[in-house]
């Protein structure tokens, strides 16, 4: 069966190819209504279907680009998408999202597709162990934006949490609610900035209250020795009154250490998890929680790189942009 052509759909609605090709692009600036109608109307008669392949290399824009998150099972995670999807809906580009699993082996192999399928920009949550690739898209000024981390040394800007603000806003809380015995544990990712710096945010927030820093209520822990960390802290001799969850995994992990311990939150333990989680609020206690606001990192790590895929100058080619924390005090401590 013949494929339908942009010169039939132009043939049958009685307009110029170029003209039809204007309507498939959107640019109807100086295009009357009734030729609009006419060109919708053959497209839908002939079922017409653009070659994409065709239109990205006369257009050198495949209108695509690629997301590799770190762990795609982090809340954080797929909010940060949804957000970039829309933000992209806006502008007629697509997706392809990857998951790296904090793998570097399965992100370079992520990076080397996503760029053979000749995308136009990638939003990439680093691993960080990567740093040549990163370098030689950063000498090839091929579009691309970090996530949620900085590597350093390397001249990507990145969208990310105020991370020691995050943790401190906290500990502060928990201050506030008169416990001195706090904890912090944090899933161990090589030494992922987020990471690092929430631990910097919680041992700055106990100085600055005259609280001295206990190293043995500070826990760096792969997941699934994330339980067992919490009980050697509630084990010491002077046990920890309260504990910071590093993010929404780990706070997970210590919800179910909780309740296969039979603990009371507050009175046994108060807790604080930084990103949001869908149950905090109806959970018993209600949980306080620290706040990304993932919508407008994902929607300001878009905008950048849809400003770079489009060569409109970025505010800064090296900047880090910190966005604000809110804490959401719920019954927890």
């Amino acid at each position: 069966m013949k494929k339908t052509t942009i010169a039939d759909v132009a043939q049958h609605a009685k307009v110029s190819k170029s003209t039809v090709s204007q309507y498939l692009n959107k640019r109807y600036d100086y295009m009357a209504e009734n030729t609009k109608q006419r060109i919708e109307d053959a497209i839908k008669e002939l079922d017409y279907r653009p070659n994409i392949v065709a239109r990205s290399l006369k257009q050198k824009s495949t209108m695509t680009i690629g997301v590799i998150v770190a762990n795609i099972l982090h809340n954080f995670s797929t909010q940060v998408i949804r957000s970039i999807e829309d933000m992209c809906h806006l502008y007629d580009f697509h997706l392809i999202v990857c998951n790296a699993d904090d793998d570097p082996e399965k992100e370079k192999r992520y990076i080397d597709m996503l760029r053979a399928k000749q995308v136009d920009g990638i939003i990439l949550f680093p691993t960080g162990d990567n740093v040549e690739l990163y370098e030689e898209m950063v000498d090839e000024k091929y579009p691309v934006i970090f996530v949620d981390r900085i590597v350093p040394d390397v001249s990507i800007p990145s969208v990310m949490l105020d991370n020691e603000n995050a943790a401190g806003l906290a500990v502060q809380h928990f201050i506030e609610k008169g416990y001195e015995r706090i904890g912090i544990i944090t899933n161990v990712i090589r030494n992922v900035s987020p990471r690092m710096e929430r631990i910097t945010g919680y041992k700055k927030a106990l100085q600055s209250n005259g609280i001295p820093i206990n190293e043995q209520y500070i826990k760096k822990l792969e997941i699934n020795k994330i339980q067992a960390g919490l009980e050697e802290m509630l084990s010491l001799e002077e046990p920890i009154q309260a504990v910071l969850a590093g993010n929404d995994l780990t706070l997970m992990e210590i919800l179910k250490y909780v309740k296969k311990q039979g603990l009371r939150i507050p009175a046994d333990l108060a807790i604080i998890g930084i990103d949001d989680v869908s149950f905090a609020s109806f959970y018993e206690p209600a949980l306080t929680i620290v706040e990304q606001p993932s919508f407008e990192i994902g929607k300001k790590a878009a905008e950048l790189l849809l400003s770079k895929i489009q060569k409109k100058d970025v505010e800064d080619e090296q900047a880090n942009y910190r966005l604000k924390p809110r804490l959401i005090v719920r019954n927890s401590c």
